[in-house]
């Protein structure tokens, strides 16, 4: 069912939320909130996707806005998340996910180099210690003879897995096979969100685990049915959420998520304010499955400018249009 667009703009609202650290080139996050007759529902795609990419995510916002979902269980693991920060700001980053025993380190972030991202795990892995769970994420920033060649240096610091090290699935499959003897476990992140056949990747054998996201991949009954066709581990992450985006990643992490992993869902922790009272924040390492109720004054409060507004406005309305002609 597509609403009309005067539903979804009957109580929407764009806002943007300054972070607390530059990530992905971030340092103000931009969303459409909305409320759906189920509950608060997000739209954010980031500014440079195009609107054929953002019908995805405008999916994902009507299945959550105006579908109930069960909660398979009250709370999921989470993991902290460290950007491509010096190693001496990794313990204050790290101390704002209390309880979390993996963390996701970014690398591969232009300017930076090889040897700064071994600092910058070296040291997450000083601060949380050999129990830890570490992951590494390029966002596909590496070729394949940078990646062997990173991972032969970051390998013995223990990897649970290196998200997206290169861009295409032929590169992600030829990494595997030349890093077999590395034991480092190659994860697919934007080679199934950003795939016109997410499933392309498993098929390949071009991953050993699949990281999936709710808006980008159409929302929580979507991405449950490519998980289960998938067939390989699965962990649940972010897109850079509000509170209202983060739960419906949990509650697609409780319902699809691979035992043994932490979902990429604490990312609450890097906005310096929120869209509601009780941000899903972790607490005991774990965030909680529920929908997040939406405060009125943090509403207004961090309101987008009146041009933003309009902005989103107007690429929700290209964005339906092409729903409704699909």
């Amino acid at each position: 069912m597509l609403p009309d667009l005067a539903d979804l703009t009957a109580d929407a609202h764009v806002v943007a939320l300054p972070m607390r650290v530059r990530f992905r080139g971030i340092t103000v996050r931009e969303a459409l909130v909305l409320r759906g007759p189920t509950g608060w529902t997000e739209f954010s795609p980031f500014v440079e996707y195009d609107d054929r990419e953002a019908t995805a995510w405008l999916r994902s916002t009507i299945d959550f806005g105006w579908t109930e979902h069960d909660p398979a269980a009250d709370a999921v693991p989470v993991n902290a998340t460290v950007p491509a920060v010096g190693p001496d700001a990794v313990a204050d980053l790290l101390a704002r996910y209390p309880g979390c025993t993996t963390a996701k380190v970014k690398v591969a972030e232009p300017g930076t180099s090889t040897d700064d991202d071994v600092a910058r795990v070296a040291e997450v892995r000083r601060v949380m210690g050999p129990g830890a769970a570490v992951r590494v994420d390029a966002n596909g920033l590496w070729s394949v003879d940078q990646a062997v060649e990173a991972l032969e240096r970051l390998a013995p610091y223990g990897l649970q897995y290196a998200e997206q090290p290169c861009r295409s699935v032929p590169e992600l499959a030829e990494l595997r096979r030349r890093i077999a003897g590395l034991d480092v476990p190659v994860a697919a992140d934007e080679s199934v969100r950003r795939a016109s056949d997410p499933l392309a990747v498993a098929r390949a054998g071009a991953a050993d685990v699949l990281v999936v996201k709710a808006q980008p991949l159409g929302g929580v009954t979507a991405a449950r049915a490519i998980v289960a066709e998938a067939g390989l581990p699965c962990v649940v992450s972010s897109a850079l959420d509000t509170s209202v985006g983060l739960g419906t990643g949990a509650f697609l992490a409780a319902a699809a998520m691979s035992p043994g992993y932490a979902a990429g869902l604490g990312t609450a922790a890097m906005f310096e304010t929120d869209v509601t009272d009780t941000p899903l924040l972790p607490v005991g390492g774990r965030v909680p499955v529920r929908r997040a109720e939406v405060s009125r004054e943090l509403l207004e409060r961090n309101a987008a400018s009146p041009e933003r507004t309009a902005w989103w406005l107007a690429r929700l309305e290209r964005v339906h249009a092409l729903l409704a002609a699909a």
